[in-house]
């Protein structure tokens, strides 16, 4: 099977070429920006994502487009309008690629959107499901959302599959961001009020996701789902930090500070955002992906956070 695969130079797309490599179980084309960017598969030269690309060169004798990449998640976004620049990529760049790729005869399209589009906080014990009504709260979440509607719209209209995958926080070798923020804490060794947080975060090892994306590929009962991804196992961010810490052989210093004490503090210093994040609990259900497609994450947390810190990562 011939699969395109989008963002093969990114944190989730390098690892679907190198896992696709390793199992030489598609005939992988990457589409790249400059030559030379992958050492797996066959590159196609592409622009820059956008409404305007032309894709035709790269979606030759495709069968499946694997669409990873996208303008990402930023925490603290400095252009005047968020919306309208994730909206050239994430909504304008992926319904362009999707409408060439009907058009070229592509029988699936396979695109990693966000947790987000659900929202970004759950009840504990009440996790989000792929049929929840989606509320996504920021830029990021609301183009991903749109892309997804604009997708369902392409397939009823042309009959090309679509496979959406909604991952929560990725972690693994060389993840950036506030999980690679978290691991410079715990490894400087500071105390960090953070011992006696009791609530629940799925996340998603980066192996997980790429294993569960290859499934999605060829499992005639992908067509035309949405799938959450998880490691399910979730995990307290006090558990975290301690796992995090054994993964790296340095037990992180935690003090037990009362959540409420905390969430109080960071109000006061207008840090409420990011307390949410620490203290609050947002849990997804991947019992449609088991039970569809019967597949299960092959790491558990404690193995995805040790291969956050090995070199040799193949599986």
């Amino acid at each position: 099977m011939n699969v395109l695969l989008t963002g093969a130079t990114g944190f989730v797309g390098s690892r679907v070429a190198e896992q696709i490599d390793h199992r030489n179980c598609f005939d992988l084309t990457c589409s790249v920006r400059r030559p030379g960017a992958i050492a797996n598969g066959r590159e196609v030269l592409v622009g820059s994502l956008s409404g305007d690309t032309d894709w035709s060169a790269a979606l030759v004798d495709q069968q499946v487009v694997a669409h990873t990449a996208a303008r990402a998640h930023i925490m603290k976004d400095e252009v005047p309008d968020p919306l309208a620049e994730y909206r050239k990529v994430n909504v304008e760049g992926t319904l362009n690629l999707a409408r060439q790729a009907a058009e070229a005869g592509v029988s699936r399209f396979i695109y990693i959107s966000s947790i987000k589009v659900n929202g970004e906080q759950t009840p504990l014990g009440k996790p989000y499901t792929a049929e929840d009504v989606p509320a996504p709260e920021d830029p990021y979440g609301v183009s991903k959302l749109e892309a997804e509607t604009g997708l369902h719209k392409i397939a009823s209209e042309t009959g090309m599959e679509v496979v959406i995958i909604r991952p929560p926080l990725v972690y693994g070798p060389g993840v950036k961001g506030n999980f690679a923020s978290m691991i410079k804490l715990v490894e400087k060794g500071l105390p960090l009020p953070l011992g006696s947080i009791h609530n629940k975060r799925s996340l998603v090892a980066l192996d997980n996701l790429v294993d569960l994306i290859i499934t999605c590929i060829d499992h005639p009962a992908a067509a035309n789902q949405v799938f959450l991804a998880g490691d399910g196992q979730d995990v307290s961010t006090t558990e975290l930090l301690r796992g995090v810490g054994r993964a790296m052989g340095k037990p992180a210093r935690l003090v037990p500070v009362p959540a409420g004490m905390l969430m109080f503090g960071a109000g006061l210093l207008g840090k409420k955002a990011v307390a949410h994040r620490l203290l609050g609990s947002l849990e997804v259900d991947i019992s449609k992906a088991r039970n569809l497609l019967g597949w299960e994450p092959p790491l558990s947390v404690e193995e995805g956070l040790r291969r956050c810190f090995v070199s040799e990562n193949a599986s």
